[in-house]
């Protein structure tokens, strides 16, 4: 068996789908099914089986899929000690964190990593769910919670997250009803907190699952909402209601024990400090 096919199984089992595992790995679609077909010829045995269109791991291909973790973090092992600090810094990074991250922090900074770092690429995954540092499924991540501990993952808070109450510049917010999460994010700190703020006043007959989104409806005069400052403060179609922050949220930084001391990884990390440092003090 050929042995660089196992990082076929492991993005079929990150993906998903062989369309998903094909853009994960910039190959073709036809490439990742053959390659995964080679592998379970090999083995004698199906890896995945087709549940609701998705491709799950049949208990073969669990064993399979931990067996090659093994050999991916040996792998990185094997070049985090050669390569070192001083290796030179290039290659993919892949940082996921929520949307409001990505796009109103992030993605306005990324030219200042690109100019200092050319062979470095960005690769951000807005995304609100936890991907798994462990499994592969990003390099670093920013979370807005203090995570669980979790064997060969590294966790430092590196800021905080300002909230405070916003409304539309051009229109008066009284009257107007409350900007909220869907049912599913009901548990957020600031969803908990607008459902007190609010007391007996409306709410808006439209839920929504990302800060961003809410912004976006504030701006359009829709309702009031709690946003956070970095990305409301300085907004031409928001205006701030109340000068004190309402709650705050803590900001943490996951990296994967086995990558921490790769110089693309590094370089992503300090850079991710000190934006942070910047913007949000």
């Amino acid at each position: 068996m050929d042995w660089n096919d196992l990082r076929y199984v492991l993005a079929v089992s990150r993906a998903g789908t062989l369309a998903a595992a094909a853009r994960r790995l910039r190959v073709d679609q036809t490439t990742v099914a053959r390659r995964l077909a080679a592998v379970e010829r090999a083995l004698g045995a199906r890896l995945f089986e087709r549940i609701d269109g998705n491709l799950r791991p049949t208990r073969s291909g669990e064993a399979a899929i931990a067996q090659a973790e093994r050999v991916e973090q040996e792998v990185d092992a094997l070049e985090r000690g050669i390569g070192g600090a001083d290796a030179k810094v290039a290659g993919s990074v892949r940082l996921t964190a929520v949307p409001v991250l990505v796009n109103r922090l992030l993605v306005p900074a990324s030219a200042g990593l690109q100019a200092t770092h050319p062979g470095l690429r960005l690769e951000l995954n807005a995304d609100s769910r936890n991907l798994s540092l462990t499994r592969r499924e990003a390099d670093i991540a920013l979370r807005f919670a203090r995570p669980e501990s979790g064997r060969a993952v590294l966790a430092r808070r590196i800021g905080l997250v300002a909230y405070a109450l916003y409304g539309p510049q051009r229109r008066t917010a009284k009257g107007l009803p409350w900007l909220t999460y869907d049912e599913s994010l009901a548990h957020l700190p600031q969803a908990r907190w607008i459902d007190q703020a609010r007391g007996g006043e409306p709410v808006a007959p439209l839920a929504l699952s990302d800060a961003g989104a809410i912004a976006e409806a504030v701006r359009a005069g829709l309702g009031k909402s709690l946003l956070p400052c970095f990305a409301a403060d300085g907004d031409p179609g928001l205006r701030r209601l109340d000068r004190s922050a309402a709650l705050s949220r803590e900001l943490w930084l996951l990296t994967h024990e086995a990558l921490r001391h790769q110089a693309r990884i590094a370089a992503v990390v300090d850079w991710l400090t000190g934006l942070v440092k910047a913007r949000l003090p």
